[in-house]
């Protein structure tokens, strides 16, 4: 007994003075070993024009896609680290806005914060590789001082100006062409330093202006008279940069495709070949022709099962897809550039700018529809592609899927301007009149009478200013302009319109009882809007139909509660037909709820005794389902200030 006690304790001692060693072992400080590798290996690059080599837009490839990173809370410290990472030695600046021109494809980073000695980008705070609530139009930029880091190594930088595209125009040549807008047909051409170049068209075939045409913003491509541009371009001096051009047909953007860039002389190139040269299908509401326009309208309309809502500017917005009569929205699980360029061009705009998560446009309402979209870029609908069915448990709306679109340059924004606001988002709204080819414009002024909200919702549409905040009778106080000329009075638009000019007016037979210049209409635009959820099931559920003698309408007639048609019935006698409701607005956002009326224009009504503003701020129309309004109806503010109030 005692041997075999005596045995165990030499054991363990043993194990003890093994312990210590190893201890002791560890304490020592070691060489330091091969850094574990942190995640995707990035890539940083400058992009954009016009810039130096030592400064641009900042594009990361992460993840195998190239991303560019937003400029909210973007320091110098940011800046310092980018440079780094570019070879340089420090920053001298930073550029936020776009400044170098918007990029494309993936926003990775957002609300950056770096201290400014880390080693990676990556190392900084931030919201999460791909996690972003910014636009393109934010894109962040760098100014680097021109000092390189001695022996740095180059293997994850890559100079945009020899492996990138960046702009792509279509330039007209037949005369008529040069001056009607959009342009669908031209030689394609690359921005080079400060010029323009020719792409080689040897291999150039239809997948190739596919793409071109949806970066134009258009939803299709047709054959070209490649004769009559032969002859053109033997009689032009060219200068070529690109060759070889070689897309699948799904890409967003040229630069995405594969190619190869002409070394040396370019201007002894494409021997054997020509300019490449495309010619676009224009989307229902960009056809020139006024009868096929309508034409394409109404076989749109009459087939339509997706649709965009929430966004401020033509081409962009949630989207809806209708399904057993009923309007839905999709889950953002999986959601891309492909699925978003489906959706682009089968609502008659070019592939996709962005594909937007997280419920960008605004919250929707009712089921969602679809999930995990996976389309390979060639359907012609998104029904087409392969989805997943919801269920309640996978998706709500805080995940709806947006998109933004290419959509062909119009010149809208050069036929108003905003005059005497205290920003650029707001201000007196002039007219051009007369504005031909190398002509000067004469700008006059908008008469205020009958401007609204729908109204504002044009202009600042037209101006790409955003939303309309409000619609403004009165501009005297903005009276800092030395345009005193009305030019166009009647203007009543739907709310959907591109252009004034799109919307009823008076034309050339102006008719404003008011010309002085405090009557001219004005805006207040805003880049977002109030984040307002209707509670559709509650008008559901509620609604029931009234007839009720218009002699017991008297105060709702005043109270401007009644539709427009009211006012031409037969009173007191005969009735009116009402849909009544109850309803619920929730404010996810942090919207204030109150008149943006001054109280010198509130309207004492006498039936309730006490003060409206008369802003509407809620209008409930009853559609067909191809979108016909058969009945209108709207909410006002209510009571302000009454003669007696109860505490």
């Amino acid at each position: 007994m005692g041997s075999c006690g005596t045995w165990a304790w030499q054991e363990l001692l043993v194990l003890l003075s093994s312990l210590l060693w190893l201890w002791a072992d560890s304490a020592q400080p070691t060489p330091p070993g091969p850094t574990p590798n942190p995640g995707p290996q990035l890539k940083f690059r400058l992009a954009g024009y016009p810039r130096k080599h030592n400064e641009g837009r900042v594009e990361v490839f992460y993840n195998d896609e190239w991303g560019t990173i937003c400029d909210d809370d973007f320091t110098l410290a940011n800046a310092h680290v980018l440079c780094r990472h570019l070879g340089f030695v420090a920053a001298a600046g930073w550029a936020h806005s776009a400044k170098y021109g918007k990029g494309v494809g993936r926003i990775w980073l957002d609300n950056v914060n770096c201290a400014g000695g880390e080693k990676s980008i990556g190392d900084c705070k931030h919201r999460g590789w791909g996690n972003s609530d910014c636009s393109h139009e934010e894109d962040a930029g760098v100014v680097c001082k021109d000092e390189r880091i001695p022996g740095f190594k180059d293997s994850n930088v890559i100079e945009s100006e020899q492996s990138h595209v960046e702009e792509v125009r279509l330039r007209p040549v037949v005369s008529g062409a040069r001056r009607q807008l959009p342009v669908s047909e031209g030689i394609v051409e690359v921005r080079y330093k400060d010029g323009w170049a020719q792409i080689c068209d040897e291999g150039w075939d239809s997948r190739n202006s596919h793409v071109v045409c949806g970066m134009m913003g258009f939803p299709a491509e047709k054959k070209v008279n490649r004769n009559f541009y032969k002859l053109f371009s033997e009689r032009q001096q060219l200068n070529y940069r690109l060759h070889s051009v070689s897309c699948t047909g799904t890409e967003v953007h040229l630069s995405m495709c594969a190619f190869e860039f002409y070394r040396g002389n370019a201007s002894a190139a494409c021997r054997a070949g020509m300019p490449a040269v495309v010619s676009c299908v224009p989307g229902p509401l960009f056809t020139t022709a006024n009868g096929h326009k309508k034409k394409q309208r109404q076989q749109q309309q009459g087939q339509q099962r997706i649709r965009l809502k929430g966004g401020a500017k033509v081409g962009e917005g949630r989207v809806e897809v209708l399904k057993s009569s009923e309007w839905g929205t999709i889950c953002d699980d999986r959601w891309n550039l492909l699925s978003a360029s489906v959706v682009c061009r089968e609502l008659g705009f070019g592939s996709a700018k962005e594909a937007l998560t997280g419920a960008r446009m605004g919250q929707g309402t009712g089921p969602i529809h679809m999930n995990e979209v996976q389309c390979l870029g060639t359907e012609k609908s998104l029904w087409s592609c392969p989805f997943k069915n919801i269920t309640q448990e996978d998706c709500k709306h805080t995940e709806d899927a947006a998109v933004r679109c290419n959509i062909p340059y119009m010149g809208y924004e050069t036929l108003i301007r905003l005059s005497g606001g205290r920003s650029r988002f707001e201000g007196r709204v002039e007219g051009a009149l007369g504005a031909g080819e190398g002509a000067q414009p004469h700008w006059g002024l908008v008469c205020g009478e009958g401007w609204g909200t729908l109204e504002a919702m044009v202009a600042c549409r037209q101006l790409g200013l955003g939303f309309a905040n409000h619609g403004l009778q009165e501009t005297w106080y903005w009276d800092a302009s030395n345009v005193t000329e009305m030019v166009l009075s009647g203007v009543k638009c739907a709310g959907h319109e591109m252009s004034l000019s799109h919307c009823q007016h008076h034309g050339t037979s102006l008719n404003c009882r008011n010309t002085g210049t405090r009557f001219a209409a004005g805006v207040i635009c805003s880049e977002t809007a109030s984040d307002l959820l209707l509670h559709a099931p509650l008008v559901q559920e509620t609604a029931y139909i009234e007839d009720r003698p218009l002699h017991m309408l008297y105060c709702a007639a005043e109270e401007n509660c009644l539709a427009s048609s009211a006012r031409l019935a037969n009173w007191p006698y005969g009735h009116r037909r009402l849909l009544r409701f109850s309803s619920q607005i929730h404010n996810n956002g942090r919207a204030d709820f109150r008149p943006k009326a001054g109280r010198h224009s509130w309207v004492w009504h006498e039936c309730h005794r006490h003060y409206h503003s008369m802003d509407i701020f809620t209008h409930y129309d009853i559609l067909t389902p191809n979108g016909t309004k058969v009945a209108e109806g709207h909410k006002a503010s209510f009571c302000l200030e009454d003669t007696e109030c109860e505490e």
